[in-house]
């Protein structure tokens, strides 16, 4: 049986207006909710307590996603590169390339509780097999896991770091892997979700200290909760149609933050839906896992993707 969480538990948290928010993520250290805008190359915070909202803009064609680092940096997707940006200073400094190449952007990734950060590359043109999904360590090493991949989306792991989530926007699937967290490999590959009949898309994912996994479902005006055993039984209908991705967040980890998307609405879908671009929270549905930080060695020399 699937319940749903009624609309008027859903808050506008910020009125954010992104063209394309994603990544949200939770720092329990500057207890501020932080995001990007890929389109507009904005990395974003929000603190709950205060209400205060900033940003910074980044020169590069994408903001593609972002991870915690152990040191409180943030590391930063500039299309197919990452960078460190500094705490301080606020100033990115380039960390690695992930791919060379190809029409292609870094898109969504989470880093593992071994402080390694699992990312994945996607077309630029949205229908083309020329992304791939990589492992990036803390010396700057490039590991390549698997290729023909449309979009890169919903990289989680589970509770027991046993599983990796993994989803190809595009393709309309989400599969689960064995994940081996001592050597860093996946193996096992199954399909998890298939919505190809329907043309749905499964964006971004987190899960919950329960193992389930939320998905927000682009073009789709809702979130939803697989058991581990692929089963919805929660939907969260929301009054935007493109929510991008979901992460928990506040001090005990009870608050559902969901980022969404202006990009591709016409001006009619966009005076009908004046929240579109927001971000939103929704309390006490369910409770989080702190995420993991990337463990950056910055002494290690920069190596090129493989």
């Amino acid at each position: 049986m699937t319940s749903t969480i009624r609309s008027h538990q859903v808050e506008v948290a910020v009125a954010a207006a992104d063209v394309l928010g994603e990544t949200p993520l939770w720092c329990e250290r500057s207890a501020r909710l932080w995001w990007i805008d890929i389109d507009r190359q904005l990395h974003r915070s929000f603190d709950p307590a205060t209400g205060l909202c900033t940003s910074s803009h980044h020169d590069c064609r994408f903001l593609g996603s972002q991870a915690l680092t152990s040191d409180g940096a943030h590391m930063l997707a500039q299309d197919l590169s990452l960078g460190r940006r500094d705490p301080e200073s606020g100033l990115l400094s380039r960390f690695c390339d992930v791919e060379q190449g190809l029409d292609n952007r870094l898109n969504d990734g989470r880093v593992d509780a071994r402080g390694r950060l699992w990312i994945g590359t996607m077309d630029n043109e949205l229908h083309r097999a020329n992304g791939s999904l990589y492992r990036v360590d803390g010396d700057r090493t490039v590991t390549p896991m698997f290729g023909d991949v449309i979009v890169t989306n919903g990289i989680a792991f589970s509770p027991d770091n046993r599983i990796l989530y993994f989803s190809d926007t595009r393709r309309y699937c989400t599969w689960r892997f064995d994940f081996d967290l001592d050597d860093g490999v996946i193996s096992n590959r199954r399909l998890f979700a298939d919505y190809t009949a329907s043309g749905e898309r499964p964006d971004g994912a987190c899960v919950d200290v329960h193992g389930g996994l939320w998905t927000a479902f682009f073009s789709g005006s809702r979130v939803v909760r697989y058991r581990p055993d692929g089963r919805i039984d929660t939907a969260i209908p929301l009054p935007v149609t493109n929510p991008t991705c979901v992460c928990f967040g506040g001090s005990g980890l009870n608050t559902m933050f969901v980022t969404s998307a202006r990009k591709f609405l016409n001006a009619g879908q966009l005076s009908a839906e004046p929240e579109a671009g927001h971000l939103f929270a929704i309390h006490g549905i369910s409770q989080g896992l702190p995420e993991h930080r990337f463990a950056a060695n910055l002494c290690a020399p920069r190596r090129e993707a493989s």
